[in-house]
């Protein structure tokens, strides 16, 4: 039988708040993991993307705190300018290391640290976005023994994160947008027994 999941990972960055919302909301409520999720935001200016996102989706929706234990059902955002880790007792951990592929947070440490801690049991989402963030961490999460979902570059409003991810050649799902919610419930629902 396969281990339980542990963790949902989601990274997107230009186009995000849309793929995210529409990911999120599709998830319902009640999820029996956490949902960890990097936007790229501008460090300069008070995110106001946890309140949207609030509005938007069912689950409850937060910036990420130093320290915090993630609770199973809640999405946890990384804040503006530092980076997302998530420990093996569950707890998340804020870096301000240095930005890789010029982006704090990334997408890439946050996957690296999860698929480190929980290997099997991490589900982890590339969306919408430029750049190739997300992309070396993609390849983390399948080492491990990781489910790797990709938005299809197609139809994504900004291809450039998702086709890195694909171009990789690490992923288990490349989906339209509306169809991504649905994988990863199954994948979380069917791993609970």
């Amino acid at each position: 039988m396969s281990p339980s999941r542990a963790v949902v990972a989601i990274a997107t960055s230009a186009g995000g708040l849309h793929g995210a919302s529409v990911v999120l909301d599709g998830l319902g409520s009640g999820l029996s993991v956490p949902v960890l999720l990097v936007q790229h935001l501008d460090p300069h200016h008070r995110t106001v993307i946890a309140q949207v996102l609030s509005r938007r989706v069912r689950l409850p929706v937060k910036l990420a705190e130093q320290d915090e234990r993630a609770l199973p059902g809640t999405v946890y955002i990384a804040p503006p300018d530092r980076h997302l880790l998530m420990s093996e007792d569950g707890v998340l951990t804020l870096s301000d290391s240095a930005a890789v592929h010029f982006v704090r947070p990334s997408a890439d440490l946050l996957f690296e640290s999860v698929a480190a801690v929980y290997g099997p049991r991490v589900v982890a989402c590339v969306l919408t976005g430029s750049g190739r963030d997300g992309a070396s961490g993609v390849e983390a999460v399948k080492a491990h023994g990781g489910t790797v979902i990709v938005q299809d570059p197609l139809t994504a409003e900004f291809s450039g994160m998702p086709q890195a991810a694909v171009g990789t050649g690490a992923m288990d799902f490349v989906l339209p947008l509306e169809e991504i919610a649905a994988v990863i419930r199954g994948l979380v629902d069917d791993k609970r027994q």
